[in-house]
């Protein structure tokens, strides 16, 4: 941490290639989940509600109890990883303070909305499939721009903005 602080990580290549190594696993995690999303279910109301309740014509079981729960306790830890991570490395990239920080509180909130939306729409009302929808939409968007902007600051000549403060 103290390189990135200090402005140091700039002239210290092996932390860059750490970095921009890190921000690669990252785009990876953006393309499989839109992959895992898309193999699922499309953006239509439909598909996510035939997702997770099922579908006679299809013959598709809605989503158990125990499937959701196995998926949600991964994703929650993993994603809560992953974007209190890329929360940390947006620290240093010279945006406007208040940008930021709706970036991180976005990130955040769809990530857990992303998750909450399955259970929702399964357990409460189908009407949730909406929410599923724009969350998945709402996560996948911010994290790409977590993701370019540490990408373009690791890169870049630019300035360590950790000083900034709201």
């Amino acid at each position: 941490m103290r390189f990135t602080i200090t402005g140091e990580w700039k002239r210290n290549s092996l932390l860059r290639l750490i970095i921009v190594s890190f921000l690669l696993y990252g785009a990876a995690l953006w393309v499989t989940n839109a992959l895992l999303y898309f193999n699922k279910m499309s953006l239509s109301y439909r598909s996510v509600v035939e997702y997770y309740l099922g579908s006679e014509a299809r013959f598709l079981q809605p989503r158990s109890y125990q499937g959701l729960l196995e998926v949600t306790h991964f994703h929650v830890f993993a994603m809560g990883i992953f974007i209190l991570t890329m929360a940390h490395l947006t620290l240093f990239v010279p945006l406007r303070p208040r940008t930021k920080l709706w970036l991180i509180c976005l990130s955040f909130f769809a990530g857990i909305a992303d998750e909450a939306a399955g259970w929702l729409t399964r357990f409460v009302h189908p009407g949730f499939a909406y929410a599923k929808i724009g969350a998945f939409l709402l996560l996948q968007g911010t994290l790409a721009v977590l993701l370019v902007a540490v990408l373009v600051v690791a890169l870049g000549g630019f300035r360590n903005a950790y000083t900034e403060d709201l």
